[in-house]
């Protein structure tokens, strides 16, 4: 079935279910019911549902479906569909906004008694919708068109697709996905967790997490440090005018936190490094020797995301960049961002992270409001090119898409594929022209005359929650054996074999592995259903058999064969896993 067509069925059957929602409730008033991803939806006011009521409103669609429904398109005035809809507010207010455009005219479609306010396309028939192949999945929250200053309406979800079969494989999918949801996994695996006392978004580590999350540093700073980057530690807040200067309280405000009043001045939590990290280069003249100039921080950033959007690590208030900034000369620019490119391919393939791809992020010369820059055209298409060649000699895979460069300039988004197989932004490189014009960022060239840097902003990992989260969920919570908080368990058989278990954990422990006993006084098939449920990456048994012949029984959450092998023999095999 034609892409096209699966949209008209989907764009229908949020018609086909507001119209059996009006069944239930009469007097209900209508939102909008567009497609999206997989499916549709329909916002609802004066409705009291609840998820176990999707079941029966999908039976009176189903209902619907089988009298053969044919949708007719009319073009009415727009006072005769403000009579139409006098009862009906949030649709009354979409007309006015058409009327205040200069339209005259508008579109309602029909299908049987129902009749909306809607530009198409649709099926033609209801004998065109599988009626198998479609299900309501969900209910939730929404404000009427997205703004919170607004009332809160009644959404209901549905899926839809062209075969019962892909309809199965999609919720097959979707069972898997809340398997490796990040947010379960960290409640299993004791990683995190949020705390209403403390607030929404802000993400407090819980031991395990802690650990993985100082590695993630760890390994990132070693990464950093043979590149030649040079490490800075800079403050959380703010003075007003830094903000004002870089553009971020004209283009990022309603995603910052309020100001506080300190002596007299205001001072922001900062959602960026950026602007400190200017600062830090601007501290001493630099010469073009000293180019390029490679500066890392692991910065603590805090942003605004509104409660609707918030998803455990995904997206946070509170969370910390993989941040760096790289100064150099307009003829270093395209080098720097090969070797950042290069930097990604290394990292991504020793976390085995393979289905990646690039965007070149574009702005849109019509949104004057986001780019109020664009005057300096040249600025923009000499970033744009200057990425573009890159991403074309080094035989990157890439897309182009318009709307989604940073305000100062054009970016590679790092995309990759989540669990539910929606794309989404890990990690990203910015080209910005801009910033060393507000700040007066400068070198002194080979002529001796002074001579605006070029800054590449650059997350390898993006932040280190969003990493982790992505991590977690790509893996299933089987984090690779380095990275593990417990390497290792030894599981005594019976409490006779304590003595000798604890004398290898020991032992592995004096090696610098993370060992752990479980001496516990369950039984010994509960202690292996622990270990795996906790994901451990191995765990030891220790019996009769393994204590006569002076060697341990080596078990693998990746594997299904068990070995028996000697001390030694393990520590070399964790040795190189460790590497």
């Amino acid at each position: 079935m034609e892409n096209n067509k699966l949209e008209k069925i989907r764009h229908s059957l949020a018609h086909i279910m507001a119209n059996a929602v009006q069944k239930k409730f009469p007097k209900m008033k209508f939102g909008i019911g567009p497609t999206i991803e997989n499916g549709f939806y329909y916002d609802f006011d004066d409705i009291d549902i609840k998820e176990t009521d999707l079941p029966k409103i999908q039976k009176q669609m189903k209902k619907i479906l089988k009298n053969s429904i044919k949708f007719e398109k009319e073009e009415i005035s727009t006072d005769e569909a403000k009579k139409l809809f006098k009862n009906q507010p949030y649709k009354i207010e979409l007309i006015e906004d058409l009327e205040k455009e200069g339209d005259k005219k508008v579109m309602i479609y029909k299908s049987g008694e129902f009749v909306d306010l809607c530009a198409g396309p649709h099926v033609k028939s209801t004998k065109e919708i599988p009626a198998d192949a479609f299900k309501l999945t969900k209910v939730a929250g929404a404000y009427w068109r997205g703004d919170e200053k607004n009332k809160m309406l009644t959404r209901i979800y549905g899926v839809a697709f062209d075969t019962k079969e892909e309809l199965e494989n999609y919720e097959e999918m979707v069972k898997e996905a809340e398997k490796r949801d990040h947010r379960k996994l960290a409640k299993e695996l004791d990683i995190f967790m949020i705390s209403d006392k403390v607030g929404k978004g802000l993400p407090l580590w819980l031991p395990n997490g802690a650990f993985i999350y100082k590695k993630l540093k760890e390994y990132m700073y070693k990464k950093e440090i043979e590149k030649k980057y040079k490490h800075v530690e800079t403050p959380i807040l703010t003075k007003e005018n830094l903000y004002k200067t870089s553009g971020h309280l004209d283009h990022y405000r309603e995603d910052m936190y309020n100001p506080m009043d300190i002596e007299g001045e205001n001072y922001y939590l900062r959602p960026m490094n950026c602007p400190h990290h200017h600062q830090i280069f601007n501290y001493k003249p630099k010469s073009y020797r000293e180019l390029p100039y490679r500066m890392a921080e692991f910065g603590d950033v805090f942003r605004f995301e509104r409660s609707g959007v918030l998803t455990g690590i995904i997206r946070a208030r509170g969370f910390c960049q993989n941040d760096a900034h790289i100064y150099c000369s307009k003829s270093q620019l395209k080098n720097e961002l090969k070797e950042v490119l290069e930097m990604f391919k290394d990292i991504y393939g020793e976390f085995n992270i393979k289905d990646y791809w690039f965007r070149l992020s574009l702005p849109d010369e019509e949104n004057k409001e986001k780019y109020g820059y664009l005057e300096d055209k040249e600025m923009w298409e000499d970033s744009a090119q200057a990425i573009r060649e890159v991403l074309d000699e080094t035989k990157m895979k890439y897309v182009e898409e318009t709307g989604e460069a940073a305000f100062y300039g054009p970016k590679i988004d790092i995309q990759v594929k989540n669990v539910l197989g929606k794309e989404d932004t890990i990690a990203t490189v910015q080209v910005d022209f801009y910033s060393a014009k507000k700040f007066d960022i400068q070198f002194t060239n080979k002529k001796g005359e002074k001579e605006n840097v070029v800054i590449v902003h650059r997350a390898i990992m993006g932040s280190f929650e969003r990493f982790l989260a992505f991590l977690l969920e790509q893996t299933a919570g089987n984090l690779p054996f380095w990275l593990s908080p417990v390497q290792v368990k030894i599981l005594p058989v019976a409490e006779t074999h304590n003595k000798y278990a604890e004398d290898i954990c020991n032992k592995l422990k004096e090696k610098g592995f993370r060992a752990e006993l479980d001496d516990s006084k369950d039984g010994f098939g509960k202690k292996v259903r622990n270990a795996k449920k906790e994901k451990v990456p191995y765990f030891i048994v220790i019996g009769d058999k393994d204590i006569e012949a002076n060697k341990l029984t080596l078990e693998s959450r990746d594997k299904e064969k068990s070995e028996q092998i000697t001390l030694d023999e393990l520590k070399t095999k964790f040795e190189k896993e460790n590497k």
